[in-house]
Parts: structure tokens; sequence; C-alpha cells
């Protein structure tokens, strides 16, 4: 349909689906309610979306940044009104740091029944502005589906964004409904040359450089480039802690990420006297900690900007090379895969043992928080796969991540979820979602019925923590059954106590078109 047809049997429900699916936006990740009914009629009318419940809105928004992460284009979701945005702020702030697009359809009060303040009427701009990019209110029918487009355009930038349209029920419902035609994907800002010039400055005449990459310089397209800088140059290189997607595994490089902990971080950075940013920024506590800096760079470090993160780090880092003249050099081997560990289910017989299990192109999610913080050194030499990390530090994106990663994957890739305990009580309902559309995932959920990365974090701070305290941080009382509340979701589960057994279980499970929960005890 072109961007003049507008007839009076259309609505501005009808004019969204259609303007969505001309902007390349054809799957809906959606939690519904009364003012969002004449989208979900019109999904009905129009071919062409997938439509994917979610329980709640943070499983909804979780799962559309999963969604990006793996297909590299934005999906919408469908939320109602203010408090329904509200749940799913959470995953829209981790969205957001892991730079995913997505449009947000967020249903309101008719504009004639606003100044009534029903229950339901909410500040939804005012909360939406603090996770969006790009926030607008249709108000008039004719006009929505230019702002559909608009919406789109916005999200669909080199570094994904957020777009949030908010929706009146009458300019869903009303007739005069104009569809738009896609608008042009925005260019990424060019590289300026002095910044690369003077990176490569820095590169020639010093020694003890960083090069720090993150976002989508971690992608394979910029780790083979930025392999050769290194190589050419003796420059050292490092991610940082918390990219929302990475390529990794063999074929890839074994791209080492600055470590969470902040002694451990300004002792890896202590060497280094500059620091090249690509499409990174300078290193930062997750937290303040008395009597320790909140950067973690040496205070006389040199910072040099290659890259934002808004721009194309490919170009940048292909700029680079042809100001260095630096050759092309393959990707060091990583060595054999490993045999699957045997014995106690520690930290690292488990990564041993995905590394030797997981299936070519595999997907990990990874929301092992504290347990698995030695997962990703130990598993570089497993298959080619992608990683998707916390972005955005709010706990309870890896399940709903998992399950939008795989709607993403088409249902041929299997995504492994490693999964703290703790954590996955803030999305369970993921798991519901993961059976209804019959997705490969493994979810190997880490059982040991406390919030441990909160233990670690009180002495971090100088804080003591007693039996009041502790009861806060402990999950045992009483027990969780993660066995009955994945079947009660219609998701296979079995519990594992040692390797050989989860071992069994993940094999098990990688046979299988449906999603199975592994209880493994640590």
């Amino acid at each position: 349909m072109s961007s003049q047809a507008a007839t009076n049997q259309m609505n501005g429900a009808e004019s969204l689906v259609h303007t969505l699916l001309n902007s390349g936006v054809d799957t809906c990740f959606a939690n519904p309610g009364t003012s969002e009914m004449h989208f979900v009629g019109a999904l009905d009318r129009i071919p062409g979306m997938h439509c994917v419940l979610g329980l709640q809105e943070n499983i909804v928004t979780g799962m559309a940044d999963g969604y990006y992460r793996i297909a590299r284009k934005p999906a919408s979701t469908l939320l109602h009104c203010g408090p329904g945005l509200a749940n799913g702020m959470g995953n829209l702030h981790n969205a957001r740091r892991a730079r995913a697009g997505i449009v947000n359809i967020v249903g309101d009060q008719a504009t004639y029944h606003r100044p009534f303040d029903a229950p339901l009427t909410a500040d939804t701009e005012g909360m939406a502005r603090t996770v969006s990019h790009w926030v607008r209110t249709s108000t008039d029918v004719a006009e929505v589906g230019r702002d559909a487009a608009v919406a789109v355009q916005n999200a669909r930038a080199v570094s994904g964004q957020i777009s949030t349209l908010i929706l009146p029920a009458d300019a869903s419902w009303n007739p005069g409904g104009v569809v738009a035609d896609a608008l042009p994907v925005p260019a990424a800002p060019p590289i300026d040359p002095h910044a690369v010039e003077n990176v490569a400055r820095v590169l020639r005449s010093n020694r003890n450089v960083l090069i720090l990459l993150a976002d989508q310089a971690t992608l394979a397209p910029s780790q083979i480039l930025a392999w050769r800088v290194a190589e050419a140059t003796g420059a050292h290189l490092l991610a940082t802690y918390t990219n929302g997607h990475m390529q990794r595994g063999r074929g890839r490089l074994a791209l080492e990420r600055v470590p969470y902990g902040t002694d451990a971080a300004i002792q890896a950075l202590g060497q280094y006297q500059h620091i090249v940013l690509v499409n990174a920024k300078a290193p930062v506590g997750f937290f303040a900690y008395p009597g320790k800096p909140s950067t973690q760079y040496p205070s006389n470090a040199q910072i040099h900007v290659l890259s934002r993160f808004d721009q194309d780090s490919v170009a940048a880092l292909q700029a680079l090379v042809d100001e260095l003249g630096a050759p092309e050099v393959a990707i060091p081997d990583v060595g054999p895969r490993p045999e699957p560990a045997r014995g106690a289910t520690t930290q690292e017989n488990l990564a041993v043992t995905l590394a030797a299990l997981m299936p070519e192109n595999s997907i990990v999610s990874n929301e092992s928080i504290s347990y698995g913080r030695d997962f990703y050194k130990l598993t570089h030499n497993a298959p080619a796969h992608d990683w998707l990390n916390l972005g955005g530090g709010a706990i309870g994106d890896g399940l709903p991540v998992s399950t939008g990663a795989a709607v993403a994957g088409g249902g041929d890739r299997r995504v492994i979820s490693l999964q703290a305990d703790g954590s996955a009580m803030y999305s369970l309902q993921s798991l519901w979602t993961q059976a209804r559309e019959k997705l490969p995932c493994t979810t190997i959920l880490l059982n040991n019925r406390k919030y441990n990365i909160l233990i670690g974090e009180y002495k971090n701070v100088g804080a003591v923590p007693g039996p009041t305290a502790m009861g806060m941080l402990d999950l045992s009382n009483p027990d969780l059954d993660w066995i009955k509340l994945a079947n009660g979701m219609g998701v296979e589960a079995a519990r594992a106590t040692t390797m050989e057994e989860c071992a069994d279980l993940m094999q098990q499970s990688f046979r299988q078109k449906a999603p199975f929960l592994i209880d493994l005890i640590i």
C-alpha cells in the first residue's frame, strides 16, 4: 500500500500495522489490554506479523531486546498504558544499554477521556523518555502511519535505538488511517579522519596501548580488523564488560573482557598509558565503593576516541588498518575443543562441558551473575556462537532475552541460558512463552538458593551482614522447586547434581525442538 492510501474504512490501528510491515517490522511481542484491542483486531485482519505473547511486560520488552541482538532489526512491543510500560522498563533499560533497536507501541486513554483521570491514566510520555531515544504521542488518526514510520526509522539507527509510540485509543479506532512507506535507514555519522590519524600516531609511537572494543566492535568483522591493528603495532585488545552481543568460539578472536570487580579491573588496566576507544566508553565501576576510584584506568592514562558508539566500527577500524598499512593476518587458533568434565558442578567444569557439547552456531544468554564470571574465558574453544550479556545490570533479562533470540533464530538455532536462580524468578514466565512457541531453549538453572552476588557486594562496600541481612539474601526458606515451576508452564525439566548428569541432560535437550530446563545444584 502506498503512502497515499487512505480510506474511511481503514482505522488508525490498521494503518499502523501496514506501516510497520512496510518498514520491515514483522514480529510483535505483546501483552495487550483494553486500549490496544483495535491493534489486536488489526493483526487478525492483516497477514504478515508474527505475534508472540508474553505474560508480563518485562518479558515482552526483554524478548524484543533478544530478538534485535540476533536479527539485527527491530521488533515491536505492544504494552498496555503507562503501568504496562512501567512493568517493562527494567528490560528496556537493559536493551538501551545493549544498543538494541525496539519499537514500543503503548496504548493510552482516548484523548477525550484523559481529562477525566481514569485509574490507568499516567504520565506515559514522561516514563517513556527515561528509556527511549524517541517518543511521540499520535493524537490524530491521519498521522499514526507517518509517526510509526519515523519510530521505525529511529530504531533502525546503526547503534540500535528505542522508539516509543504512544497510541490513544481513539487514534487507534477512528477511521481515516493513512499507511506510510518505509523511511531510509539513518546513515552512521562519518569517521573523523583526524581521529584515525591521531590513533595511528599513538599506536606507532607508544607501547602499553590498549584498544578497547564495545558493542558492534566485538562482532566478527570488527574483530578481524582489530586483530590486524594489534598485530601490526603490538597493542593489546580487550572488550568492555557489558557488551550486549559478542561473537565467539572457534574462528573468532579469544577476546577477553575488562573484569567486573573494581580491584581486578584496576589491576588489569593499570599497565596502559594510552587507551583507544572503539565504540566504547572509558571503563568505570558498576558501583562506587568506599575508598576506591570510580574510574578503573590509571589517572595518567590518555584516552583516544577512534569511534563513538553511534558510528560504524568496521569503517573506523578499516580506516585505521589502511592508515597503518596493517597486513592481513589469521585469527589465532584457540586450541582443540575440550572433552566434557566429570565430577562436581564447579564453574570450571560447567564451562568446559558447555564448550564441549554446545551445537555449532548456538546462542548463549548469560545471566549467571556471580557464579558465571569465569565461564567466558573457559569457552573460547567452543564452536562458533553468539554470546549475549546482561547489558544494563538490571537482573531479570536472561530468560526473556533467550526467548526473543530463539524467535529471531527461526527455531533452528539452539539457545542456551546460563541462568542464576534468583534472577530467574524475575521473569520465569518466559518459560511459558518458550513452551507455547516450541522454542529450542535449554535453560541451565544455576541453583545455589541465594543471591550470592549480594553477599560479595556486602564485602565490597565494607558492610558486615548479620542474621537479618543474610536472611534477605537466602532463597531456601522455602526452597524453589524448579522442576515443578517449569513443568507447570509446559517445559520439561530434570535435576542434575553431577557434571555427568548435567552433560547427559544437555545432550538430551539439544536433540529436542522444544524448551528444556536443567536444575543444576551448585
